[in-house]
């Protein structure tokens, strides 16, 4: 039992350690989010219904979606092009930024 309770504390300290390293930088996120406010808006806040907010979204969404747009499995041509040349720790900056925006984030009292 003792040999189960270690490993378990073991997975979940390597586990935890793994989530925090993937996160991306805040303020790297916002010096390349530049591109993407000419159709999110300023701080992922679209003013537009043609194109969606994505200030506050989950950080974890942003890097799947904008990795889904890189391999082709999101077919939208603008943001194909646009992620093209990202790298896996330009994406992960990008999400980052975003994530910590309070664009769809509501405060409930």
């Amino acid at each position: 039992m003792k040999q189960l309770i270690k490993v378990v504390i073991a997975v979940s300290v390597l586990a935890v350690s793994a989530s925090v390293m993937a996160g991306g930088n805040v303020q790297a996120g916002k010096e390349k989010a530049t591109t993407c406010v000419a159709c999110h808006g300023e701080g992922g806040v679209s003013a537009s219904p043609m194109f969606p907010t994505i200030a506050g979204q989950h950080e974890d969404y942003i890097v799947h979606a904008l990795n889904a747009y890189k391999t082709g499995k999101r077919n939208n041509p603008i943001m194909q092009g646009t992620v093209a040349a990202l790298s896996e720790e330009d994406i992960d900056d990008l999400a980052a930024y975003f994530a910590s925006q309070t664009g769809l984030k509501t405060l409930k009292k």
